[in-house]
């Protein structure tokens, strides 16, 4: 992400060239950057609901809403 904001890299596709991945990839895994901070706090921490992992976050776009993403992975709603 910080090469996407420091101009090191022009646009996904530029900076997946430059990590030698594919583009899906480092899309699916920039959209974790929206993710709620309890979320991300949870993960951390190792204390995220059973069954969650990088695949189940990233097979559907990850939605905006965090009470949304809550109830989507697990976690109880505020």
């Amino acid at each position: 992400m910080d090469k996407l904001i420091n101009g090191e890299a022009a646009n996904v596709t530029d900076l997946s060239k430059q990590l030698g991945l594919k583009t899906g990839y480092v899309t699916r895994i920039l959209s974790l950057n929206s993710l709620a901070p309890d979320i991300v706090e949870a993960i951390l921490a190792g204390i995220e609901p059973d069954g969650l992992s990088i695949a189940k976050l990233t097979e559907q776009p990850i939605p905006e809403d965090w009470n949304e993403q809550r109830r989507l992975y697990g976690f109880p709603t505020r």
